[in-house]
Formats: structure tokens, C-alpha cells, sequence
């Protein structure tokens, strides 16, 4: 235990087995309550009656080389796939509850923890690097949150090297996850397209097999991508294409796409938005946000597979040249499409970003974008919507989910939508189709035009953008849902043939 003297620890216990039972201590718990001559066991006889799952309480003066103690209830023992809730509840219960120990920990002043790998180092690391994020960077020095130091503590593991590796795992995982969380929190004048693309570089630059492409507005009228351009063209803000190359496949074989919408700020532009909170609009590159962190992470971790990122960016504002309603625009695949409304730009950037991507010869399209306010209504923040006729794709996703715990949900691509979309007076389609129900279906319907293959889905993540008490190792703010999914989803694919 001499690396970790002087600091404090997190010590993870099981809800006893039955009704007036006692805790049930982790392999590192029951080290630290022989080491202290069984003194965490009498405290939690006399304390830990209302220690509840995913609830901590810090303890003080059990051992002289740590001056804090935080004690986490990690719920039943032995708890896993919640086929109700479609998640694996034993890795939440962890996450939960380190998150919460941690966070107690700071409060109280500490500085250097060691965790307790709670049966699940990787889930433990994620709820501490999560949780611990704050993004205050804009604020005088005194107003931010200390920094802490945290690693795994693996006194009485059966496994320590294992228990490293998934250590250092879950911190990837969250990192990838707090990078899209600082580009969704940046104000829009500190995160242009121009800014996201240096941040980008700045992250993603040096990673081995990475390779970075910034594309100006004269390589997209070369594309002859006519929707991008139109939304693009009411800001001052130049409009940029990025390409992220993640080479960590065999050559040759083709990558998957991932395609993420990158309005850095949306005004909504001539039909421009109500007043009300429209500072959240800073984060509407949140797909954007998403596909790059992801693939950060799973450069990170060298995950064995090839990856291509398109991301489109550009602001949408109601400057004076800026598109009307009513006006025309010609996507790169041909087809036109009658702009009703200005505030639906994501998917026209997404249309031209999705013929680009088809050019790649790819394994599958991916995109992913806070789309919608309707899927906000159908699905709060639970889950992301998922919208794809591929039975593998949606297996494969959800799966990712239900081992992250962030969630997505199957949606409908039925006919009808696609009727309401292509009905447009003056072009091949309408931007917004002519009723408000279904809207994030009739959005997915609307993209599904400038795809191909059956080998795409679109992700709908409007509703997990932001974090208020939803997921308890997030805290407040914008969440970076569902980055850790994505990631999963390609080591997924990366461990398949199909």
C-alpha cells in the first residue's frame, strides 16, 4: 500500500444478501478492513444502514495513511444485464456510485485518490473521470474546481495487471466523452468552425494512424454541395469541412463513416428561433462533437479498425445573404429541395455530407446529430433514436448501448414518412414536410435521400445534449451523450466479419 500513502480512497461494498445482513466487502475492502483491524466492518454496522445504491459516505480516522475514506454501496452483488432497461446495471451501479465518492472526496478538499477497482475498473474509471470534469476554463483561476488525481487501487486484486488495462480503458473512454463536452460547452465565438478544427488538431493531431484534412468553401463548390453551402452563407463565419482519417484497420479495407452535423451556432437563421435559451444553440455541433471524440477514443485505443470522420461546419445565421424560405438548393447527389423552413439546416448540411461519404466505398454510414426537438418528446434524454433498416447495424449499436449504459432506441423509416418528404412544390423534396407529427421520424426519412445503401443509420441525439440530473455521474451541463457508445459500436465492429 506505500504508493498510495497520502492519499485518500474510495472503497467500494455490496448490499447484503439478505434483509439484516452485513455489507459484503470487494477483495480491496476487505484488505483495507483487515489492515485497520476490522474497523470499516464495525462502522458500516453502526453507519451503513442508510448507505443506499449508487450513495457514498466519507469516513475519517480509520487509518493513518489515508486521510479520507469514502465508502461507495455498488448495490447488489452480482448484478448484471437489466433486460427491462436494456443496460448492463451492475457497470451503472458502479459508475453511480464511484462518481458520487469522488465528487464527496473534493468537496471535502482531497486532492490524490486511489479507487477501489469495484469488480469493474473500467466502469470505476469512467465514473470518476466523468464526474470529475467541470468546464470552467473561461472563469478567473479561484472560481475552478480543483483538479484531482485519481487511479486504481488494487490492494487484495486478484488480477492487477488486468485491473490496470481496464483502468486505463474506462479513463479513454470518459476522456473521449469530456472532449465532446468541452467543444459543446465552449461559447460559440470561442468555437467557430475555424476554432473546432484547431481543437481537433490540437487533440487528434499526433495520435499514430490519425490523419486530419480541412476543407474550405471552394473545395465544397467543387463537391457542388449546394445545401451546405446554403446554410452556411448566412454568417460571416467561414464555413469548414473536416475529414478524419483513423487508419487502425488492415489497408484496404473499407472504413466506416461517421457523419456529424457541425452547426456551431443556429440563430435558426431567417426563421430564427425564440429568445429563450437560444445560448444552448452553441452545442447544435453536438454529432460533430460526438464523431470526433469518439474516434479519438478509439485511436486512443488503438481499436483495430478503419475509421473515416466527415464533419461539416458552419454557423446558421440570418445575415443578408443568407437563404429564405421558400428559396431552392441542389445537393451534390442532384436532387433539389425547397427550403421551408431555415431552422431545419442540419439536414440539408448532412444531406451533402452523406453523398460524400457513399464516394468511400464504406462499410456502413453512421451519422449522428441533435436533429430534432421531436425526438426530444418521444424519447426525453433516456436514449438517442436510432433510425436504420440494417438488422446487424441496429444489433451491433444497441448492444455498444446496453454496455455503456447510453442508451438508444429503434425507430421507423416506414414509407409514409418518406411520402411526406418528397411532396414539395417547387423541388424534389421539402425540408420540413407539411405536418409536425413525426418529426424526427419525417428528418430521418429526409436523409435517407441522399444514401444509397441500407448499410446507414442515423442517430437522433437531440435529447441526450444535455445533462441536468438524468445520469448521475454527468452532473450539469451538456452531457457528450453518446460518445462512449460510439466508441463501443466500432470496437464491436471491429471484432466482426460482416
Amino acid at each position: 500500500m506505500e504508493p498510495f500513502e497520502g492519499k485518500s480512497l474510495i472503497l467500494g461494498v455490496y448490499e447484503p444478501a439478505e434483509k439484516d445482513g452485513q455489507f459484503i466487502l470487494t477483495p480491496s475492502s476487505k484488505e483495507f478492513n483487515q489492515r485497520t483491524n476490522g474497523k470499516l466492518e464495525n462502522i458500516l454496522k453502526i453507519a451503513g444502514k442508510k448507505l443506499k445504491c449508487g450513495k457514498s459516505r466519507v469516513l475519517y480516522g480509520l487509518d493513518e495513511s489515508f486521510p479520507a475514506v469514502a465508502v461507495a454501496n455498488l448495490g447488489k452483488q452480482d448484478v448484471g444485464f437489466d433486460e427491462n432497461e436494456q443496460l448492463d446495471q451492475g457497470k451503472e451501479n458502479v459508475r453511480a456510485a464511484v462518481a458520487g465518492a469522488v465528487t464527496s472526496l473534493r468537496e471535502a478538499g482531497q486532492t490524490e485518490v486511489a479507487v477501489d477497482s469495484c469488480g469493474d475498473a473500467e466502469a470505476a474509471a469512467e465514473g470518476c473521470t466523468l464526474s470529475l470534469f467541470s468546464f470552467d476554463e473561461l472563469k478567473q483561476e479561484d472560481k475552478r474546481q480543483t483538479a484531482v488525481n485519481v487511479n486504481v487501487f488494487t490492494a487484495g486484486a486478484d488480477d492487477i495487471a488486468n485491473a490496470d488495462a481496464s483502468w486505463s480503458k474506462g479513463v479513454a473512454l470518459a476522456e473521449g466523452q469530456n472532449f465532446a463536452r468541452r467543444l459543446k460547452e465552449n461559447p460559440a465565438n470561442k468555437m467557430t468552425p475555424t476554432i473546432f478544427c484547431e481543437e481537433v488538431v490540437k487533440n487528434l493531431g499526433s495520435i499514430p494512424n490519425v490523419k486530419i484534412t480541412i476543407h474550405g468553401k471552394e473545395w465544397a463548390e467543387s463537391k457542388k454541395m449546394g445545401a451546405f453551402l446554403s446554410v452556411s452563407q448566412g454568417s460571416a463565419e467561414p464555413l469548414k469541412f473536416l475529414e478524419i482519417d483513423y487508419d487502425g484497420g488492415k489497408s484496404g479495407d473499407p472504413p466506416v463513416v461517421f457523419v456529424g452535423k457541425g452547426i456551431t451556432f443556429d440563430s435558426g437563421g431567417i426563421s430564427i428561433k425564440p429568445s429563450a435559451e437560444m445560448d444552448k444553440m452553441r452545442a447544435d455541433m453536438g454529432g460533430a462533437a460526438c464523431v470526433v471524440s469518439s474516434i479519438q477514443a478509439a485511436a486512443s485505443l488503438a481499436i483495430p479498425i478503419n475509421v473515416k470522420g466527415l464533419v461539416p461546419l458552419c454557423e446558421n445565421m440570418p445575415g443578408g445573404k443568407a437563404t429564405k424560405p421558400g428559396d431552392v438548393v441542389t445537393a451534390m447527389n442532384g436532387k433539389t429541395i425547397q427550403v421551408d423552413n431555415t431552422d431545419a439546416e442540419g439536414r440539408l448540411i448532412l444531406a451533402d455530407a452523406l453523398c460524400y461519404a457513399e464516394t468511400f466505398n464504406p462499410r456502413l454510414i453512421l451519422d449522428i446529430a441533435t436533429l430534432t426537438g421531436a425526438v426530444v418528446v418521444a424519447l426525453g434524454s433516456t436514449a438517442a433514436a436510432a433510425y436504420t433498416k440494417s438488422d446487424f447495424i441496429w444489433q451491433t449499436l444497441n448492444d455498444a448501448g446496453k454496455v455503456t449504459g447510453d442508451r438508444v432506441w429503434r425507430m421507423p423509416l416506414f414509407k409514409y414518412y418518406t411520402k411526406i418528404m418528397t411532396t414539395s412544390d417547387l423541388a424534389d423534396l421539402n425540408n420540413i414536410g407539411g405536418k409536425r407529427e413525426a418529426g424526427s421520424c419525417t428528418a430521418a426519412a429526409f436523409l435517407q435521400e441522399f444514401v444509397t445503401t441500407d448499410k446507414w443509420v442515423h442517430v437522433d441525439m437531440a435529447g441526450v445534449m444535455m445533462n441536468t440530473n438524468q445520469v448521475p455521474y454527468l452532473g450539469q451541463g451538456m452531457s457528450g451523450r453518446p460518445t462512449r457508445t460510439l466508441t463501443r459500436f466500432l470496437e464491436n465492429l471491429s471484432n466482426q466479419t460482416a
